[in-house]
């Protein structure tokens, strides 16, 4: 169980974990995406629709999709190998950059002439607000499964760049990356080299089979297990969820429900529950990203030998510092030690 403050001078078994997060080296595996963002000022309506008529001020480009979690993996002192599909294209080479200058390892990233390099367009408008507000997106993308050659390229990479690494995170955003081949590749590395293996499956649950960890959110969990109670659901609801995932899973070490302002579920395999309250925000400016940085986090946490629990605490914290943000954030780890200073106590409802 999550451990209280202890005596004075003694320091919070929390604030010992993040010191013990850096030197990893984990293979983060998914759906790249390069996010844009087109940024104007307005102050007033188009004559030719009900729309603002934005004058450009800024473009930035940020790694998204799987990128983010790795991006998190980077900033709390470890290692992120990016395994993922790029196109032949600029976009490529942006976002082969901004890896680099984050230090995530580009190695392997396998290009695909026939694909674009995913990208989402974001419009946003500046209104004299302290974020700019989104009002549009485009997205250029193929969701299309990976081609035979392209498959076989990734699990060559997978098979090389498995060797040296404490973990496989895997960021599944359903765009074609994650074939059953690649999964089961994973899989047999994860046996082969005795890997935490730890994914967001954004919905698709049933690929992961034999996994260690797996995170989805209160919606996905609803889908597996059809609603037998009335809404909202009770944290009874989400154990019963989790034990039942876990079960037809066949997960070796838990199932982790993220459930917005309520905070996570955490059920492990042994049938322990734990929820864990969402900290205390009165200004969330967007929750994009707060997914990937729970799995990050978790993934870093259970590989430095931490519980379960505790992995869950501090990855529950870490999504209040991102969703205090616009866009995906990384998180410091001076950021989650005052955190981590900021609570009270560890918000842990157990359950057995």
């Amino acid at each position: 169980m999550l451990a209280e403050r202890g005596a004075e001078g003694e320091v919070h078994p929390l604030l010992s974990l993040i010191n013990k997060l850096s030197g990893y080296r984990i293979l983060v595996v998914g759906d790249v995406i390069l996010d844009e963002y087109l940024t104007g000022r307005t102050d007033r309506l188009s004559r030719e629709a009900p729309i603002p008529v934005l004058e450009f001020e800024r473009r930035e480009f940020i790694p998204g999709g799987a990128a983010n979690p790795a991006a998190n993996i980077a900033a709390l002192g470890s290692t992120a190998v990016q395994v993922g599909v790029i196109g032949d294209d600029p976009n490529a080479a942006a976002l082969r950059e901004m890896l680099q200058a984050r230090r995530i390892d580009p190695a392997g990233l396998v290009i695909d002439p026939g694909r674009p390099t995913t990208t989402k367009t974001r419009i946003m408008a500046q209104m004299g607000l302290r974020f700019p507000q989104q009002v549009a997106r485009i997205d250029h993308i193929d969701r299309r499964p990976i081609s035979g050659t392209t498959e076989q390229a990734v699990i060559a990479c997978l098979g090389t760049l498995a060797q040296n690494v404490s973990a496989v995170m895997v960021s599944d955003y359903l765009n074609g990356l994650l074939t059953a081949s690649v999964v089961q590749a994973i899989r047999a590395l994860g046996r082969e080299h005795s890997l935490l293996l730890t994914v967001d499956a954004q919905g698709d649950l049933h690929k992961y089979t034999g996994f260690d960890l797996v995170k989805c959110n209160a919606d996905e969990a609803l889908r597996y297990r059809p609603l037998r109670s009335p809404h909202p659901w009770a944290d009874d609801d989400f154990a019963s969820a989790g034990r039942l995932m876990i079960r037809k899973l066949k997960l070796r070490g838990g199932m982790l429900i993220t459930r917005g302002p309520d905070g996570v579920t955490l059920v492990q395999a042994d049938g322990q529950v734990a929820h864990l309250r969402a900290p205390h925000i009165e200004d969330v400016y967007d929750t994009v990203g707060a997914g990937d940085t729970v799995l990050a986090v978790m993934t870093l946490a259970l590989a430095a030998g931490a519980s379960y629990v505790d992995a869950a605490a501090l990855a529950n914290l870490a999504a209040g510092i991102v969703v205090r943000k616009v866009g995906n954030y990384a998180p410091s780890p001076d950021e989650l030690r005052a955190a981590v200073g900021g609570e009270a106590s560890p918000r842990l409802k157990p359950q057995g």
